[in-house]
């Protein structure tokens, strides 16, 4: 990750989303102006449950638009797909994914400095977004996913801004591999153990694999993919 430069720089206030009129920054928009960068994210970008979306582990969520011409392919077209901000994305970018970004890589981002720091768990919130009920299954199951930063160095952030690598702690544990092992390989024990051991990785994420290690089960995500209809 050396010198790519931002292709959209997004964020969302709190609307109504989907059938459920559920408050959610999910719709982010452009912005074309620096923005502010702290520890819990960009100025002005909001998360409508902050028990599971947001905080210091989840500051900024940065997707692929590589992703979007595979995306038209499996959907037919979709009018969310003509842009990026689809998948609720701060940072959308052209030429890296989860093959080549790795827990721990250290960024600069304009002033600011980041760290990735897990991928990204898709909710149900995704398949309200696009009108699509099995749509935060296919994004967890293709592993085009996308991922999140801590922040190390709080600073400015321009709409053109570049990401440069300045750090790799864990080159070996891509998002890629961790992905594979959280949801398709979901017992190998010998990856557990590595994941559990990656210090820069948000520990919520090792702690799924210690409880694996521990249980011999993988935990249930029914209701993060397809939501609580009474709620």
């Amino acid at each position: 990750m050396s010198g790519y430069q931002l292709l959209s720089l997004r964020i969302g206030p709190l609307a109504p989303l989907g059938p459920r009129c559920v408050e959610s920054g999910i719709r982010k928009k452009q912005v074309h102006e620096p923005l502010r960068l702290s520890a819990l994210g960009f100025e002005g970008d909001m998360q409508g449950d902050r028990e599971r979306h947001g905080g210091p582990e989840k500051a900024v969520h940065h997707y692929p638009f590589d992703h979007y011409s595979k995306w038209n392919d499996d959907l037919g077209g979709h009018q969310m797909l003509e842009e990026p901000g689809a998948f609720g994305e701060n940072l959308s970018t052209v030429g890296i994914t989860e093959r080549s970004v790795a827990v721990g890589d250290v960024v600069s981002l304009g002033s600011a400095i980041v760290e990735v720091s897990q991928g990204r768990q898709p909710c149900w919130r995704l398949n309200e977004r696009s009108g699509r009920k099995s749509m935060a299954h296919e994004v967890q199951s293709t592993g085009r996913t996308g991922w999140y930063y801590r922040v190390l160095q709080e600073g400015v952030v321009e709409p053109d801004a570049h990401l440069a690598l300045i750090e790799r702690k864990s080159s070996e544990w891509t998002l890629a591999r961790i992905w594979r092992a959280f949801y398709v390989d979901t017992l190998n024990v010998e990856e557990l153990r590595g994941i559990a051991a990656i210090t820069s990785l948000a520990d919520s994420w090792r702690s799924y694999a210690v409880r694996r290690l521990d249980s011999g089960k993988v935990e249930d995500w029914s209701r993060r993919l397809n939501g609580n209809p009474g709620r």
